[in-house]
Order: structure tokens, then sequence, then C-alpha cells
């Protein structure tokens, strides 16, 4: 279910740039006012303006839906108990092997020295 939102997440936030790439600034309108040949074009005379805001309104309020849907299902994952590595103290109790920390302070842990030769 999560990767199928995260899917579809990708394709509307690819879909948003797209949209947004497409619509022309607000300096662009002045031309088409005085009629510069907008009343043929495949949006009409007002232009591609209506429809590719409205278009942009809604892909960002899915946009937003699936960030929310996607924030939940990363929170809920990290209330989950781990199944990862569990803690160093639960091993070392559970293997029964001595560890650094016990108190076995009678092993001789200092470096061999090597003799120097005198050749």
């Amino acid at each position: 279910m999560q990767v199928a939102i995260l899917m579809i997440h990708v394709a509307i936030a690819i879909a948003l740039v797209v949209l947004i790439l497409l619509q022309q600034g607000k300096g662009a309108e002045a031309g088409a006012a005085f009629g510069g040949g907008a009343s043929q074009t495949v949006f009409g005379s007002r232009g591609s303006g209506s429809f590719l805001s409205r278009t942009t309104a809604v892909l960002a309020a899915a946009f937003f839906a699936t960030s929310l849907t996607l924030a939940y299902f990363a929170s809920q994952a990290s209330e989950a108990p781990e199944a990862g590595i569990p803690d160093a103290r639960l091993i070392e109790q559970q293997s029964g092997l001595p560890t650094l920390d016990d108190e076995a302070r009678d092993v001789d842990n200092t470096a061999p020295v090597l003799e120097e030769s005198d050749g």
C-alpha cells in the first residue's frame, strides 16, 4: 500500500512540474488581450490559464494528501517494534560467553616485547 501511494506521489510531482512549466507568466496575457491570435488556440480566447491553473490546483491538493499519507505511514513504522539487531546486553546474556566487561582481570593483556638483536 505504501509503495503504491509513493508511486502515485512521484507521478503527481512530475505532472505538477510539467504543468507549472507549461503555464505562461502574467506578462504574456497582455498580447492575448488585444487579439494576438488567441481566439484560434485550443483552449479558446481566454487561453489555457484557467484549465491549467485548475489542474495544477487539483494536483497540488493530491500531492499534499499523498504527502500526509506517507508521513502517517512513516510515523506508524517508527512506533512498531524493531526487528533488526537486538541490544548488545541481550546478546551477551544469551550467549554465556565472557565479555570485555566481565571482571576476569587475571588474564595478561600486555603486548609482547620484541628482543633486539645486536647483529
